[in-house]
């Protein structure tokens, strides 16, 4: 799940829809700015691409998990008089695509061809799934991010703001930090999600240290196994960072922080509620372009 506004500038990109098959069905949604429950829906139509052109509204919802009204304002946003018009369009829709050459050819496509290995993750989902159970319970739910990991730790939690009522995000470091971790563990914080890739910073270990004899369970998004904050870490997921180039890239650690976000909200029976008023709230207040 994602809010309006990572919709509307990440899913100009056709919520990325495009990359993740070849096929005329995800031309649908390329430069269409949809709402977290669009996309929702969106996603459950290219995982069922071939009966989607035979799928009714109200079971089409069932299968997203949203209501029936909004999959008829879906097919609107998507410029369809209704559902029943967009349902007609998909029975046009054929699988088709060019071969893609996938040989790097220079250093640069190199670099990026590393980072799509590193995004072959999770053959074991297990581990994300508990995580996610952990996060969803922690009330307030404190996210841990300094330095080079600030950025990941910060839009975790400006999503999970969206669907989790206490997020709290130390971005941070210096001695006010352990009093930010007491105070989340006193206010009934179970659980902290950190997110910790190179360079690790000293004082991060300390604080992990400081949250676990605190009481709380630490779930760490680290670049591996082997990073210095697995021996601080109760539940550690592994994604390796991209070194090709002069700074590390990171996607697959924010792809995963993506999908341990994904797991929070399917173990919080209200999130999909939660995200859709904040969606009512959103269009009443004009808060994103049309």
């Amino acid at each position: 799940m994602s809010d309006t506004e990572g919709a509307g500038a990440g899913a100009g990109d056709g919520a990325s829809f495009g990359a993740a098959a070849p096929t005329r069905l995800h031309q649908l949604f390329e430069g269409r700015r949809l709402t977290p429950t669009q996309r929702r829906i969106a996603h459950c139509l290219v995982r069922r691409t071939a009966a989607a052109p035979f799928l009714s509204s109200v079971e089409l919802a069932q299968l997203a998990g949203v209501s029936q009204p909004s999959v008829t304002r879906f097919a609107v946003a998507l410029g369809f008089d209704g559902y029943p018009a967009l349902r007609r369009h998909l029975r046009d829709v054929v699988p088709a695509g060019p071969a893609v050459d996938a040989r790097p050819a220079n250093p640069y496509q190199q670099a990026v061809r590393a980072e799509v290995d590193n995004l072959l993750l999770l053959a074991d989902p297990g581990p994300v799934e508990d995580a996610g159970r952990l996060l969803a319970a922690s009330r307030p739910l404190p996210v841990l991010g300094l330095r080079a990991s600030a950025a990941q730790a910060r839009g975790f939690a400006y999503f999970a703001a969206k669907v989790h009522p206490d997020v709290r995000l130390f971005d941070e470091g210096g001695s006010l930090l352990a009093d930010r971790i007491d105070a989340a563990r006193h206010a009934g914080a179970s659980a902290l999600l950190c997110f910790a890739l190179p360079r690790h910073p000293v004082e991060l270990l300390a604080a992990l240290d400081h949250a676990r004899d605190a009481g709380l369970s630490v779930v760490t998004i680290a670049d591996g196994t082997f990073a210095p904050v697995a021996a601080h870490s109760d539940v550690l997921l592994p994604a390796a960072v991209g070194t090709g180039l002069v700074f590390d890239t990171v996607s697959a650690p924010m792809l995963l922080g993506q999908v341990l976000l994904e797991a929070m909200c399917d173990a919080m029976p209200d999130a999909q509620g939660r995200l859709e008023d904040f969606d009512a709230r959103a269009a009443a207040r004009g808060l994103f372009v049309d």
